[in-house]
């Protein structure tokens, strides 16, 4: 949500823009200029193995003591992608399986169907992936030029909330800004819950968009008549209730698993070439032995003369450990599964499998219930479709989302509990047999079998008399 300074500062904002006075584009603008979506533009980076370790540079400090870079140190910069990991487990364990949309009415069911077809399976997996790198993401409704009921992922940076003070789960309205490909215009979108009005930014100044044709404009057009959903058609898919970003509770620990990494190599390289020292210092100046020390990796000293060499080890056991700490640490709070030696293979019972999905599974249960109620407010905008289009009055309450997570089990375990669990009805065993995707298609298939296994001695009986009988049929 956002609040620039106070709830009643929100209120004059809303105001000011939804009237359309004179200072809406200076408020525009002040709210775009306050609007800082560093932490998602983070996350995306580390998910893309953008992490901080590639800016480090080196450096040292002169004679007058000031702080200069330096190119010629060896300078390794070595991300982990982490966080890569730890959102693609919480993806594929939440979305990996298609979530199942459904109603106690069959023709509601059939038209949701059609609607959130398997485009939206492959849309879902995306706004899991958005929302735990930016904390939150947005999906937009809209009915496109086919008439058809339709949706696209808004990028949640681009994206400035304003609620209902009063109410804060009251969207009142969203302004989206991005630039075009040039890198140079910024477009501007203010959306209210009847109409949408297009600016654009130049030379730092807001102007309404002469380029659009009609503006303001309706949300949408159906047979060539203009709408407003009646609403802010902007939906909400949030990470958590704090809307943060799932990077923001470890990404010191990669820094620093990083910069350790990094380091150790760094030292590794410079080892292979020894200090020299070289008795009998005739150096004008400290800075004349500095750079003779980071370019030639050599000294001079006053003495008697002579040559020495210096080594330095690394301790690669103590690093070895932080880093194993750092590993650690980052599955801990980023609640996931540390995919390593020790949890890979070996037979584990349920029980266990369980106890180490626990805290990918807290996780997910939080961001499943912010989901469920997102993907409720969906089913409000596709029954006012339903039912603009003639093709139904639904209740868009009267939907029930199940997610089908993805979860490593023992199937020999499951195996023997379905065969020891004779006691219960077939249709339920099946359901949750390993092996078996359809119930109701395998319930057919034994039934069949069964059907078979009846017809088969007869028909041997059949084959064996007409042996019998020189090949002939019994009349």
């Amino acid at each position: 949500m956002f609040y620039p300074e106070t709830p009643t500062l929100t209120e004059e904002y809303i105001k000011i823009i939804t009237e359309n006075s004179p200072k809406t584009t200076e408020v525009i603008k002040e709210l775009i200029n306050q609007h800082n979506p560093q932490d998602m533009l983070d996350g995306i980076k580390y998910y893309e193995s953008e992490n901080d370790i590639l800016l480090r540079k080196q450096y040292y400090y002169d004679m007058n003591k000031k702080k200069v870079v330096d190119d010629t140190k060896t300078n390794n910069r070595i991300p982990h992608n982490f966080h890569k990991i730890l959102v693609d487990q919480k993806v594929g364990y939440l979305t990996g399986n298609p979530v199942a949309m459904k109603s106690k009415n069959e023709a509601f069911t059939k038209e949701l169907n059609q609607i959130f077809s398997e485009e939206f399976d492959d849309v879902l997996p995306e706004l899991v992936k958005g929302a735990s790198n930016k904390g939150r993401e947005w999906l937009q409704p809209f009915i496109n030029e086919d008439g058809d009921f339709d949706y696209m992922i808004i990028p949640a940076e681009q994206v400035i909330a304003l609620y209902n003070p009063r109410d804060k789960r009251k969207l009142d309205l969203i302004i989206r800004y991005y630039f075009l490909a040039d890198g140079k215009t910024k477009k501007i979108e203010v959306w209210d819950d009847q109409e949408v009005t297009y600016y654009e930014e130049i030379d730092g100044i807001v102007y309404l968009d002469v380029t659009v044709e009609e503006n303001p404009a309706s949300h949408f057009y159906f047979n060539e008549t203009g709408y407003g959903w009646g609403k802010v058609p902007f939906v909400e898919f949030a990470n958590n209730d704090e809307r943060i970003s799932d990077l923001k509770t470890y990404k010191r620990i990669i820094d620093a698993y990083d910069l350790t990494v990094s380091d150790t190599q760094n030292n590794i390289e410079d080892i292979q070439s020894l200090i020299t020292v070289l008795k009998g210092y005739d150096g004008e100046n400290l800075q004349e032995f500095m750079d003779n020390l980071r370019y030639f990796k050599s000294i001079k000293v006053d003495a008697e003369g002579g040559v020495d060499s210096l080594k330095q080890e690394t301790p690669i056991a103590t690093v070895t450990a932080q880093l194993d700490r750092f590993e650690e640490n980052i599955f801990l709070f980023g609640q996931g599964v540390n995919p390593n030696k020790e949890n890979q293979g070996g037979d584990k019972t349920g029980v266990a499998l369980k106890f180490l999905y626990a805290l990918l599974d807290l996780k997910s249960d939080v961001l499943e219930r912010k989901f469920k109620r997102s993907l409720r407010q969906l089913m409000w905008f596709a029954c006012s479709y339903l039912k603009l289009t003639n093709k139904g009055s639904f209740d868009y309450k009267d939907v029930t989302f199940t997610f089908n997570r993805s979860m490593i089990f023992n199937e020999a375990e499951q195996i023997e509990m379905f065969t020891n669990s004779a006691e219960l009805s077939m249709e339920t065993r099946l359901a949750h047999h390993p092996w078996v995707e359809d119930v109701q298609q395998e319930i057919k298939r034994i039934d069949s079998d069964q059907e078979k296994e009846i017809e088969i001695p007869y028909n041997n009986s059949k084959i064996d008399s007409n042996k019998n009988n020189g090949g002939k049929k019994d009349e």
